[in-house]
């Protein structure tokens, strides 16, 4: 399935590309993407299995990455970050969740959507926890996906998954696809390993857009945003905590933190998964997300 459109939403001067598939007169559901993640990491297979379960189902790229606006004026600096926090001082960036989030409201905006079901993977899931945060008024659910709250006591990394994210990029495909390989083999589920996938995908990405150094300032804006503990515990909009048992990269701790402090959240721990969205688990995912979103639309 291809998207039934496509287009350039505006957030101020910045350009944010998204996807849609199916039919604009059903519920809307917004994709939010990962750390460094391109919007066509929730595949072309995987839109179409929402469009079936009924939505009008939108993807984006956030900032920096993919072909949205690229921040190339501010040379990233993480352990800038770093020093700013431990010394109690704000960190100098460009933009943090706050902002981001707000990109996928003028996806919305563009689109003419006054309201939409919206989930979101690992940051995806950080910003769509700040939307229900900062944005209520525009979401009918929210599904945070593989991510944690902010508090850096939990949804913690093994040394050797954090490790591998800090990591150069390279410079070339071969590059891309050893380390996508790489982080796969360390935070990926078990089970469900594909190299030869991996390499397709990540080679697939990589021909679209290439460019590192907007991952490193949206890491840099994940460090730089608040806990979002307390915030959380204020919200209403009905909330869907999914974590893996095998997740290295934000070990679960940080989505039972999530559905700790979130009002009503309902939280499923999906055994096997680690910090990646194998085939296997599809089915069940889209199942648990138009189940929570059709209940949240009659409660």
């Amino acid at each position: 399935m291809t998207a039934t459109k496509s287009g350039i939403a505006k957030n101020g001067d910045l350009e944010i590309y998204f996807d849609a598939f199916g039919d604009p007169s059903k519920p809307a559901l917004l994709l939010v993407s990962g750390l460094g993640s391109q919007c066509i990491t929730y595949l072309d297979e995987l839109c179409e299995r929402f469009v079936e379960a009924g939505f009008y189902t939108i993807r984006y790229d956030n900032r920096d990455v993919g072909l949205s606006t690229k921040f190339s004026h501010v040379e990233p600096d993480f352990g800038a970050v770093i020093t700013a926090l431990q010394e109690g001082r704000e960190p100098d960036v460009p933009y943090r969740l706050s902002e981001m989030a707000t990109d996928g409201m003028a996806v919305l905006d563009h689109l003419g959507i006054e309201k939409a079901h919206v989930a979101g993977m690992s940051m995806g899931g950080m910003l769509v926890q700040t939307m229900a945060i900062e944005h209520p008024e525009r979401l009918l659910s929210v599904t945070s996906i593989m991510s944690t709250t902010g508090d850096r006591n939990v949804g913690r990394a093994t040394r050797q998954a954090n490790e591998l994210l800090l990591k150069p990029a390279g410079t070339t495909k071969e590059d891309a696809i050893e380390r996508a390989i790489e982080g796969a083999q360390a935070w990926g589920s078990p089970e469900h390993f594909d190299a030869d996938r991996i390499a397709e995908i990540t080679g697939r990405s990589y021909d679209r857009a290439f460019f590192p150094d907007g991952v490193a300032r949206q890491l840099m804006a994940i460090n730089s945003s608040p806990d979002r503990t307390e915030a959380l515990a204020a919200t209403t909009t009905p909330m869907l905590v999914l974590h893996g048992d095998q997740d290295n990269l934000i070990d679960q701790s940080g989505g039972l933190r999530t559905a700790e402090v979130t009002p009503g959240a309902k939280l499923v721990i999906l055994e096997g998964m680690g910090h990646d969205l194998p085939m296997a688990y599809w089915d069940r995912i889209v199942t648990l997300i138009s189940d929570h979103a059709r209940e949240a639309v009659r409660s």
